[in-house]
């Protein structure tokens, strides 16, 4: 090889560009960590209400390290995330001073038990509330359905002036719901809706015209459904037995 002047010359050219490339990128490096680029920003975006502007400054002050070419913005966005009510946050750069930051918050749903609350994805959370939310209880892998139960139920509750105030959903996969008037309604563990649908039909037109309090109804019966009222008297009503009271109302 040192008898072979072109490859000789042709290694030598390339030692002298990666000198030169290590020589500008350490350049480089130290030109962008120079305080000459400081980040004099932070824009927060996003329906924002239970994230405070307190909450924001002690990220910004504790988390947000260099300037706007060495800020990580992985570990940004993480500080920003361990927040209560986020849910989801981006972080972006604004040339050439500015930090954005995008917030979607958790939007409560209801709560479970007393553990967490729900938001609508129906996904777990921890944060503070004193709103008015019903109350779901299950399993734990259970979040999800029971939620989206919950939209379904509270579609068919609506029409009868009824909301819900906890919603159930047993070990042995049962559902059941009590309304805000204190109506515990059984729905079995099959064909949930459609029975919410049939008892919402039996209440809005004969029911609730009666002098009477619903206290219980069990809607788990294959042909009908039972309700209990205040004064302990129990009445089953079968479809073909609602049908008649329809038509004649």
């Amino acid at each position: 090889m040192w008898h072979k002047p072109n490859q000789l010359n042709w290694l030598a050219n390339a030692l002298y560009v990666a000198v030169a490339g290590m020589l500008l990128y350490g350049l480089m490096v130290a030109f962008i960590r120079l305080p000459i680029f400081p980040i004099n920003a932070v824009e927060v975006s996003g329906q924002i209400g239970h994230v405070s502007r307190k909450q924001v400054e002690l990220i910004v002050e504790e988390h947000l390290t260099g300037n706007f070419f060495t800020l990580d913005l992985k570990k940004t966005r993480d500080a920003f995330e361990k927040l209560p009510w986020t849910r989801n946050v981006s972080v972006r750069r604004h040339w050439p001073s500015t930090l954005s930051v995008e917030i979607e918050e958790h939007q409560a749903l209801a709560r479970w038990g007393d553990i967490a609350l729900v938001n609508t994805y129906g996904e777990l959370f921890h944060g503070a509330s004193d709103a008015d939310l019903p109350i779901f209880y299950g399993a734990g892998n259970a979040v999800k359905a029971v939620a989206e139960h919950y939209v379904q139920f509270e579609k068919v509750l609506n029409r009868m002036d009824m909301k819900a105030a906890q919603v159930k959903l047993s070990s042995r996969l049962a559902w059941e719901i009590k309304t805000d008037k204190n109506v515990v309604i059984s729905l079995g563990r099959e064909n949930m809706t459609a029975r919410l649908n049939q008892f919402s039909v039996a209440y809005q037109t004969v029911l609730r015209h009666l002098n009477t309090t619903i206290q219980y109804a069990d809607l788990r019966y294959p042909n009908g459904f039972a309700v209990r009222q205040t004064k302990k008297l129990s009445m089953k009503v079968s479809p073909l037995t609602l049908n008649k009271v329809i038509n004649k109302a």
